[in-house]
């Protein structure tokens, strides 16, 4: 009776270990949510038009990117409510913001480093990189093995003419004009005119090179000094790349999907 007792109460002790171990441990494969820092975007200001890139095939791998499990944009809350406070200016001015991606998780950036070594694969060169080896694209720093984007304080974004026109879905294996090329002969993209298109891979998308002028010079400035007017930085490479600082989270890199469920009840 008594081992019988003792039996019992150890197994007891076990089942409440192991039933305390379970409230404090994730599900066994569950994927990671975002810290509570992290918001999306739609929840703060629904009227920027998203069009995110990397959850479809029209970017510059030509295939959806690990990680973007919807498509939606997730930012860091500060970086929120400055894009917020830029897009109530510019709405009085006839725009809107348009954003092509946000945050990036970590198994993205590890996606598109395995793609850049594969150098057999170039089938959307023809418009997004045409005049880039794509062995250069590690020195010439287009693709890094760590993005600000996961940082949750960056996002790739630009400026659309109200009322906006819906831009035309993607066909996968339509023919591919250079993202350099005249607005009109390009992947049509409902912004305004910044002289090339997203994620071009080429030094005519750097903010300030000389060689935009006119119009699409005043579009570039537009876009840059709303955004600065508000505490965000540009990438001088690319005229799409802005970064809110101070960053909530200068220093961490973050894993979980591009998803609804990764900041359920944020807000």
């Amino acid at each position: 009776m008594t081992r019988l007792t003792s039996v019992a109460r150890s197994l007891v002790t076990t089942v409440a270990a192991l039933v305390a171990w379970t409230a404090v441990s994730p599900a066994a494969g569950a994927a990671p949510g975002a810290p509570k820092e992290f918001v999306a975007l739609r929840a703060v200001d629904p009227t920027i038009i998203q069009e995110m890139r990397y959850p479809h095939e029209h970017n510059f791998m030509g295939e959806p990117v690990d990680g973007y499990d919807q498509p939606l944009c997730i930012l860091t809350r500060p970086a929120a409510q400055a894009l917020h406070r830029a897009q109530t200016k510019l709405l009085r001015q006839g725009y809107s913001l348009k954003v092509y991606d946000c945050y990036r998780p970590q198994r993205a950036v590890d996606h598109f480093v395995r793609w850049a070594k594969d150098l057999d694969d170039e089938k959307m060169k023809a418009e997004f990189y045409p005049l880039v080896n794509k062995s250069r694209l590690f020195a010439d720093g287009y693709i890094a093995e760590k993005s600000g984007h996961s940082r949750g304080s960056t996002m790739d974004l630009t400026l659309v003419r109200l009322p906006a026109v819906p831009t035309r879905p993607y066909r996968p294996g339509q023919r591919l004009v250079p993202c350099y090329a005249p607005q009109a002969q390009r992947f049509p993209d409902n912004s305004i005119d910044m002289g090339t298109g997203f994620d071009c891979f080429d030094t005519l998308a750097h903010t300030d090179d000389p060689r935009i002028t006119g119009v699409q010079r005043t579009n570039r400035d537009l876009l840059r000094d709303a955004l600065t007017a508000v505490g965000f930085v540009n990438l001088p490479e690319e005229w799409w790349h802005f970064t809110y600082q101070p960053e909530t989270f200068p220093d961490r890199y973050f894993d979980f999907p591009v998803a609804w469920r990764s900041v359920a009840g944020h807000r």
